[in-house]
């Protein structure tokens, strides 16, 4: 694969990363699904999969912030490529804001797989473990 493919890669899996970062943050759920694939699952420590774009939904909806926060997602390295799917691994610490502040809740890490779907990334698989 060419350096040009490889950062086009790169580039689209980061953009989808952050745009995901900032709608979580932000509470825009419709937005946030629309960065996965149709039958994409979400694993997080303790619970059961969240499969497909109602059960996303739902999930994110019930996450909705209700207090400033930010998810600081860094040291993102695009693990593996082809111009159909791509894995990458990020660092991530969630914060909130309360009334003395900002603190962190939570550090963890993201394994993710995205996919060409209809001509754009998507997220097809995200695995966080907290750490």
């Amino acid at each position: 694969m060419s350096e040009s493919t490889a950062a086009w890669v790169a580039a689209g899996v980061r953009g989808v990363i952050s745009a995901h970062t900032q709608a979580q943050d932000a509470g825009r759920t419709d937005d946030i699904v629309a960065l996965y694939t149709p039958d994409a699952v979400l694993e997080l420590p303790g619970m059961d999969p969240v499969e497909g774009h109602d059960a996303l939904r739902e999930a994110f909806k019930s996450w909705a912030p209700t207090q400033p926060q930010l998810h600081l997602v860094t040291n993102t390295v695009v693990t593996s490529w082809t111009e159909e799917e791509a894995t990458a691994s990020s660092d991530v610490a969630f914060l909130q804001r309360g009334d003395s502040g900002w603190a962190v809740q939570i550090v963890g890490h993201y394994e993710d797989t995205l996919r060409r779907h209809e001509g754009a990334w998507l997220l097809h698989r995200r695995n966080t473990h907290f750490q």
